[in-house]
């Protein structure tokens, strides 16, 4: 038996997340992960109006509202059989395009690239050199010894006053860490950039979904903009050539930066191309619709199990059958009423919180399965069954990503190489730049569709009497989110979401099978079990995010996690 390292939270901003490890000879021989909040609001919905209900599935995430917004009008749509009219399948593919968009950018340079570079070591990198060595493969503008210079002293002057404010959470020092210095240097400056261009196109949101976190333009049966191209309180030409200028904007950031920065730091960590892997079946949904019914899309989804690329197998509409039948949950392992595996539309949600324990019940999480198997959800899912079933954006970036990474290390890689914790990060950066071609293709369908003066932007849904049931879903920044409900008489009568961070962060089912958290911990080192920096690395790939609307912050300072080492 080996140390039990506890990190709790694990989230570097948001979520209930507890991870448990089992450390022996310097590497994780088992884990456990733990969601240890309560999400009751499936309960909250019964017996309302189905046409709110996406109001209220926002609230689940203070970050990815629009998702559940867009899953839950889904769902009802897929209930009534309604059809959407084409502009509004463009506005909303063009708002969660950019909020995508945003997850990606904000998650690599703000929520995991800080377990890879060593922020204090860029005080003592030379700028001119570190200019000069950015500038080898990226031709972006504000790669100058002037930017890195003033972002060098922006970094030693908080250094020197002892207060490393949005720094201050980080294993510096690490023996883990490998960069150079002038490598530390390029990243933190791009970090700081980063927080322009996340902003930028999160505007895109705002200005196509009312406002920012919680859009207000949906509505089942189409959105509620009133497109006007000659009226300033309309969606008009101003507001989308605004939203053009942004998706521009932000392409040259994640072309010329991001997937640079991606494949720089990746170069030199090639060794974690061997970790992480897990759980490799994948799952990931059909996205961006192209039609009114949600049978022709941009973005593809299938499923492959056991990284054989070779079978992977398509979804190819809202109403595919494939998806629908295969869903499960178990609570086998979980905090609830019971020990089941069910369908969701046959689903309930009844807490019953015991206590924690590793060989019992230890997570409010439930255990999501297709095809009564664990799957892994998220960027590399899509990433994978995209390149699989022939999708030529995704094989572009792949390659540019790999011809990038030999560039740098002077070292080939293979596409087995992303079946790791390496694999994850680089997928959400070929995923970013993929659906910003997307999204620019999607802006051109509207304005073309309008030019030919179709301006309709909702279907009226009608509620028959008696059970009808439906399920909608989305390919959210973290993976496959589905949405389900059963509605009668016009009311809801159950209601369930399978998210993604319940996908990867699901605790064991009554097989005793690992969720991909679980899974893909296993065999990573661990150089220092006070400071399990690569637990964090592993982990923060998925970009986990349980009820992120809770913000784990005390101005004062005071202590909100803790590492426990079990010897």
């Amino acid at each position: 038996m080996g140390k039990i390292v506890t990190i709790d939270p694990i989230t570097r901003i948001e979520g209930h997340l507890k991870i448990d490890i089992e450390v022996e000879n310097g590497k994780v021989t088992n884990a456990w992960s733990s969601g240890t909040m309560f999400r009751g609001i499936e309960i909250i919905l019964q017996g309302r109006d189905p046409r709110e209900a996406w109001v209220f599935t926002q609230r689940f995430c203070g970050v990815c509202t629009t998702v559940h917004a867009i899953a839950s009008v889904r769902a009802v749509e897929n209930a009534l059989n309604l059809e959407i009219p084409l502009n509004a399948q463009m506005i909303r593919n063009m708002i969660m395009s950019a909020h995508a968009m945003h997850d990606h950018i904000v998650h690599f340079y703000h929520l995991v690239a800080l377990d890879w570079v060593d922020v204090v070591s860029a005080t003592k990198a030379d700028p001119k050199a570190a200019a000069q060595l950015i500038q080898k493969f990226s031709s972006w503008n504000r790669n100058t010894v002037h930017e890195l210079k003033a972002v060098q002293d922006k970094v030693k002057a908080v250094v020197a006053s002892g207060q490393l404010g949005i720094f201050s959470n980080g294993y510096w020092g690490h023996p883990a860490m490998k960069l150079p210095p002038e490598v530390n240097l390029i990243a933190v400056a791009h970090y700081l950039q980063a927080l322009e261009f996340q902003r930028k196109i999160n505007d895109c949101v705002g200005l196509l979904g009312g406002k920012t976190p919680h859009i207000q333009n949906l509505a089942v049966g189409g959105v509620a903009n009133a497109i006007n191209l000659d009226d300033e309180t309309g969606l008009n030409m101003t507001r989308l050539l605004k939203v053009k200028n942004f998706f521009d904007e932000v392409r040259d950031f994640v072309n010329q930066v991001y997937l640079i920065d991606v494949a720089a730091v990746g170069s030199f960590y090639l060794d974690w191309a061997g970790y992480g892997s897990g759980v490799t079946n994948y799952l990931a949904v059909p996205e961006f619709p192209l039609d009114s019914k949600g049978t022709k899309f941009d973005a593809k989804g299938g499923v492959v199990m056991g990284g054989n690329l070779a079978k992977a197998k398509a979804i190819n509409s809202f109403n595919d059958s494939f998806f629908e039948d295969n869903v499960k949950e178990s609570i086998a392992r979980s905090w609830y009423d019971g020990d089941w595996s069910k369908h969701p539309y046959e689903e309930t949600t009844e807490p019953k919180y015991t206590s924690f324990d590793r060989d019992g019940k230890y997570s409010f999480v439930k255990a999501p399965r297709f095809q009564d198997q664990p799957a892994q959800v998220g960027p590399l899912a899509q990433v994978l069954t995209s390149y699989a079933l022939g999708d030529e954006r995704t094989k572009k970036y792949v390659g540019a990503t790999v011809d990038a990474i030999k560039a740098v290390s002077g070292k080939q890689i293979g596409l087995g190489a992303l079946h790791s914790t390496l694999g994850r990060i680089a997928a959400r950066a070929i995923r970013c730049a993929v659906i910003n071609d997307m999204a620019l293709n999607h802006w051109n369908i509207l304005v073309n569709n309008l030019g030919k003066g179709d301006m309709e932007y909702f279907n009226k849904p009608v509620f028959p009497k008696g059970e009808i049931q439906g399920f909608g879903f989305h390919e959210a920044p973290r993976g496959a989110l589905s949405h389900w409900v059963v509605i009668e008489n016009g009311k809801i009568k159950n209601y369930q979401c399978v998210v993604p961070s319940t996908w990867n962060a699901g605790p064991r089912d009554a097989a005793g099978n690992k969720g991909p958290y679980e899974a893909s911990l296993i065999g990573n080192p661990i150089a220092d079990p006070a400071r399990p920096l690569e637990a964090l690395r592993t982990i923060h790939s998925f970009d986990p995010c349980l009820a992120c609307a809770i913000h784990s912050f005390d101005p004062q300072g005071n202590k909100l996690g803790v590492v426990e080492v079990d010897v």
